[in-house]
């Protein structure tokens, strides 16, 4: 039996190979130094890494196992890991912001996103969800992601490749609106899981309801209390959605030595909102809650509440998009060589 035909099906999932195994030239490592100090460096033949501390060789890292404790020209010593997907996600080339690890987890739990299932995703930003989704539905699964702006879906396309090693056989990723364009790609009734993460999930919530399944899910995520509730408006005015469930993740750290234990004094507090509903079959007549909301219209300012500039969002210039979209590929096809020379 060749080695390929006794390999497990893990070791052939997009990405698995760059997850394992000795430290290899091309990919990135993550440094930690006496004083909990962190650097990421790309592991290159030959390459070194300076501080005022002295002198870390490549070399020293290459070939040893993860985890790895090693000292520099002058004794001083880091311990070597593979970044995590929080590591990479938080320090990847961006143009938009990225959803943040604590919410990227609740939406691929709340929303209950299973190996392969078909996916629809709307605002990719700079692909840090996209990733999550992917790991989540596997080869197997289908995502597809759909992306206004050009630069975004550069950028995005790069970090997935970083992360990946190259494409994903799962991935699509479309150019455009979805509210106008998933008729084109998605037949009636064929998605599990839609994903919403854009300024006004409000438009797209009649697209995705017809794509939907009976009993799939719809997940957004918004910013500001406006947006929440003209979200939820629209997914009741539909009729075809159950009643929405609205929530946000705080995640609180602990400094814990000996007996001082206590919480940290910062924490990762809002970052946006999650609200979900699920697709009823058809004809099927939602239960509505008793009481009945006292207001539900919305009046110019509570439009405008929720555009870029009201939300605070710095307007990203055309030089910064550009450079996050070589570095994003730059990245990716450094994973890739990687990747090759794994095979």
């Amino acid at each position: 039996m060749s080695p390929e035909s006794s390999a497990t099906p893990e070791q052939h999932a997009t990405g698995a190979q760059n997850r394992r195994g000795p430290f290899r030239a091309g990919e990135r490592v993550q440094l930690t130094d006496e004083r909990r100090r962190m650097n990421t460096i790309t592991l290159a033949q030959d390459g070194e890494f300076h501080t005022h501390r002295g002198v870390l060789l490549h070399n020293d890292l290459i070939g040893r196992p993860e985890g790895t404790v090693i000292s520099n020209s002058v004794g001083y010593q880091y311990q070597a890991l593979r970044p995590l997907l929080k590591d990479f996600v938080l320090s990847m080339p961006r143009g938009a912001a990225v959803v943040y690890p604590k919410d990227a987890g609740q939406i691929i739990t709340m929303a209950d996103v299973f190996p392969g299932a078909r996916v629809i995703e709307a605002g990719v930003g700079s692909g840090a969800l996209s990733i999550s989704l992917l790991r989540a539905i596997g080869d197997t699964g289908h995502l597809r992601s759909f992306e206004r702006r050009e630069e975004f879906a550069q950028i995005a396309q790069g970090n997935v490749e970083t992360m990946f090693g190259g494409p994903h056989p799962a991935w699509e990723l479309t150019l455009g609106d979805l509210a106008e364009q998933l008729g084109e790609y998605e037949r009636p009734g064929t998605v599990d899981r839609a994903v919403l993460d854009m300024l006004a999930p409000w438009e797209c919530v009649e697209a995705v309801g017809t794509a939907l399944v009976p009993g799939g899910v719809v997940m957004c995520y918004v910013a500001t209390v406006t947006q929440l509730s003209r979200t939820a408006e629209a997914l009741r005015a539909d009729g075809r959605f159950t009643e929405p469930e609205s929530f946000e993740t705080m995640v609180r750290g602990w400094h814990v030595e000996g007996l001082a234990v206590r919480p940290d004094h910062r924490m990762v507090a809002h970052t946006g909102f999650l609200i979900s509903a699920r697709r009823l079959a058809d004809g099927a007549e939602r239960l509505a809650p008793k009481r009945r909301a006292s207001k539900t219209d919305f009046s110019e300012e509570d439009m405008n509440a929720w555009t870029p500039n009201a939300l605070g969002e710095r307007n990203v210039s055309d030089r910064k998009l550009r450079r996050a979209a070589r570095d994003a590929q730059s990245q990716a096809d450094r994973a890739a060589r990687q990747g090759q020379d794994t095979e």
